[in-house]
């Protein structure tokens, strides 16, 4: 999907607006800008940003349940896909968990930035340390290994979370090892981006066991 293959999905699958597509470009300016300070996202898919960032957190909104009210997103890092959600979705109260000190900095110059501060929380700490509250969805695009996540996330999720986690291309392995301790609605969407790649969906997540 080239760059501007990229900007016409936006418009094609989510209706995005030019506000919002102005709110796009200055997110992207400014991971670009800041990318030079510190390592946001791989130098080398800078030039393909649109795409390999931009669409590939957003696809998740067309995985997400309509009428959406919270949003957890862990490892937020560049805003990937936490701000990418916060900049379309305008009703969505968004939770971005993000412990480097400059990350959450700079998390936090962007939602000032494209004016979403007001429904947008950076919760600089570690997920360990986040108090616990339900959230209509759950999203971790590189956080950590299924196995690993749900452990630590679980105690935000309800029987109607939804789950979207973005994965390469081991998606089925990672879900083949969670499923020895996990039980749930559980299925593999392929991403609109990379061929190799894939979203894990998941809803009625809890230790097997649990009635």
């Amino acid at each position: 999907m080239s760059e501007d293959e990229a900007r016409a999905w936006l418009k094609a699958q989510l209706d995005v607006s030019r506000e919002t597509l102005v709110r796009l470009e200055s997110l992207v300016e400014l991971v670009t800008a800041e990318s030079q300070q510190q390592n946001l996202i791989a130098a080398s898919t800078l030039p393909t940003i649109w795409d390999r960032h931009v669409v590939d957190s957003a696809q998740l909104l067309t995985l997400a349940p309509a009428g959406v009210g919270s949003w957890l997103d862990l490892g937020s890092g560049a805003g990937f896909p936490g701000m990418v959600v916060a900049a379309i979705a305008r009703s969505i109260e968004m939770v971005l968990v993000e412990s480097r000190r400059k990350r959450i900095d700079f998390l936090s110059h962007v939602a000032a930035t494209l004016g979403v501060s007001d429904r947008v929380t950076i919760a600089g700490s570690r997920l360990e340390l986040i108090a616990t509250r339900p959230f209509d969805v759950v999203s971790a695009r590189a956080f950590a290994p299924l196995d690993r996540l749900l452990p630590l996330a679980a105690r935000f999720s309800t029987p109607k979370t939804v789950w979207l986690l973005p994965k390469g291309r081991g998606a089925a392995s990672e879900l083949a090892a969670a499923r020895s301790s996990w039980q749930g609605d559980f299925r593999i969407v392929a991403s609109v981006t990379d061929p190799d790649a894939a979203i894990i969906v998941a809803r009625n997540v809890q230790p097997k066991g649990r009635r």
